[in-house]
């Protein structure tokens, strides 16, 4: 399973954070998968965001409910985060995630 994290590098606060992870080597809606969204900010350790799982049902860290959502395009075997109303605080390394397999990671950056 290999796992490719795309987006803008640089988000101005405010905004909405759009990532996608293409999957390829499993389908997204394979039994018993969870796809997972976590991140890395600087200095600090990884924090969880949220999934969508193989039914397309979604659970996100309580912390950043209020601004997540989780989707998916599974004719392009695709997962998509979005995180509204960014601030600097967003700043990180976000990772998409499925069981052992990680991708690659990729820097976001939230600056005017």
């Amino acid at each position: 399973v290999q796992l490719q994290e795309s987006g803008p590098g640089l988000v101005k606060p405010s905004q909405t954070l759009s990532l996608t992870c293409t999957v390829s080597g499993r389908d997204i809606t394979a039994k018993d998968y969870y796809w997972m969204w976590i991140r890395q900010p600087p200095g600090k350790g990884l924090e969880w965001i949220g999934y969508i799982a193989d039914s397309g049902s979604t659970y996100y860290s309580p912390s950043l409910k209020s601004r997540t959502s989780i989707s998916r395009d599974t004719s392009k075997n695709q997962f998509t985060l979005q995180l509204n109303a960014v601030t600097p605080e967003d700043t990180a390394i976000y990772f998409c995630v499925a069981r052992a397999y990680w991708g690659q990671g990729t820097q976001v950056t939230v600056s005017s």
